[in-house]
């Protein structure tokens, strides 16, 4: 059962259970169902979707079919509603109390799957990733958002539970995009099973840096939009300098707060 604690349809605070704890280290992931109200992530959408400087720097790579994938990235944290969500303990403290360590900033990206031509994301691992930027350990996880219901028709993230604990495997280009070495992972499938995680709008999913994970194209009629919040950990500071930051203490934002700064910030970008 989650811990949580709400004022109207808006969840003030949220703490990881001991239970999604253990299935992080034991699975690689915590799935929390209503990280954020109704409320809150119809204002997030609200927010992207106005978002013309966003939609205009969001770049596209080709799946293995031939299918584009489109995404926002930022390695800054900005004056922006993207950046509040980052800093939100509900978000970074629990990312913390699941890696065993003070985590930072390393970035965020907002995936947009539009209907019927969002493309697929080939297994991978983020950390089959950021190991080439400095990163020694794999201590490093991600909070994927749903803004959007996420189903398996539009192309909802696939997981293979327990798939952290083989480490880092070798990652080449499929496609336009870079995955995991396909011999390798063709073998975890016949040991590992698959499993489609469904969200709502607002359900978060915390895993780990080596948690193995893909999407299919969205074949359907609805949007999946999703916001991803990767962090490191303070003694995983990278050895050397890339595009990605190195540890600077995060600063956190009331979890409260969120519903007036999601109002603030929407109400600025539509006076630009």
């Amino acid at each position: 059962m989650q811990e949580l604690e709400e004022q109207g349809t808006a969840i003030m605070t949220y703490t990881i259970t001991q239970a999604e704890r253990e299935n992080f280290a034991e699975q690689g992931f915590a799935l929390v169902r209503s990280l954020f109200s109704k409320a809150d992530i119809r204002l997030l959408s609200l927010y992207a979707r106005a978002d013309r400087e966003f939609v205009s720097s969001a770049t596209s790579r080709e799946d293995a079919k031939g299918g584009t994938t489109t995404l926002s990235l930022s390695n800054e944290l900005r004056d922006d509603l993207y950046s509040a969500v980052v800093r939100l303990p509900r978000v970074a403290s629990n990312m913390a109390q699941l890696l065993g360590d003070e985590v930072y900033h390393y970035h965020h990206k907002m995936m947009l799957k539009e209907p019927l031509v969002g493309g697929a994301w080939e297994w991978h691992q983020d950390y089959g990733y950021w190991y080439d930027f400095g990163c020694l350990y794999p201590t490093m996880g991600s909070c994927f958002i749903a803004v959007d219901r996420a189903t398996q028709e539009n192309g909802c993230l696939q997981i293979i539970p327990g798939s952290h604990h083989i480490g880092r495997i070798d990652h080449g280009k499929v496609g336009g995009q870079t995955g995991a070495d396909l011999e390798r992972v063709d073998a975890i499938l016949e040991r590992l099973p698959v499993e489609h995680v469904e969200m709502e709008p607002g359900d978060g999913l915390f895993f780990h840096g080596n948690l193995l994970h893909r999407s299919d194209q969205n074949t359907s009629s609805d949007p999946r939009w999703s916001l991803i919040c990767c962090y490191n950990t303070k003694g995983n500071d990278p050895y050397k300098e890339s595009r990605h930051p190195r540890y600077s203490p995060l600063e956190l934002i009331e979890d409260a707060n969120f519903g007036t700064l999601a109002q603030q910030h929407l109400a600025r970008l539509e006076t630009r």
